[in-house]
């Protein structure tokens, strides 16, 4: 699958589930970007989804999880602070 066609099917997963991704505890957005492992970013493109803070999953409760994929489309949650206009 080339670029162009992977931004395509990771766009509609965004489209699908933003709103329900925009629920979970500390989300501040969802987009579309690289993987980051170790602090530097792979060659994956993935759905990153940016909170506040970044926990430990043991510090959460098992419904404040985020899933690590959607539809075959891999998940990144990367700590980005708040967001302010």
């Amino acid at each position: 699958m080339n670029n162009e066609q992977r931004m395509k099917e990771i766009t509609q997963v965004q489209a699908k589930y933003v709103d329900e991704l925009m629920q979970f505890p500390h989300v501040v957005g969802v987009g579309i970007g690289m993987r980051q492992q170790d602090g530097d970013y792979t060659d994956e493109m993935c759905l990153v989804v940016m909170v506040d803070e970044k926990l430990p999953v043991a510090q959460l409760e098992i419904d404040d999880i985020l899933p690590t994929e959607l539809d075959g489309v891999g998940i990144d949650v990367q700590e980005t602070g708040d967001f302010s206009a």
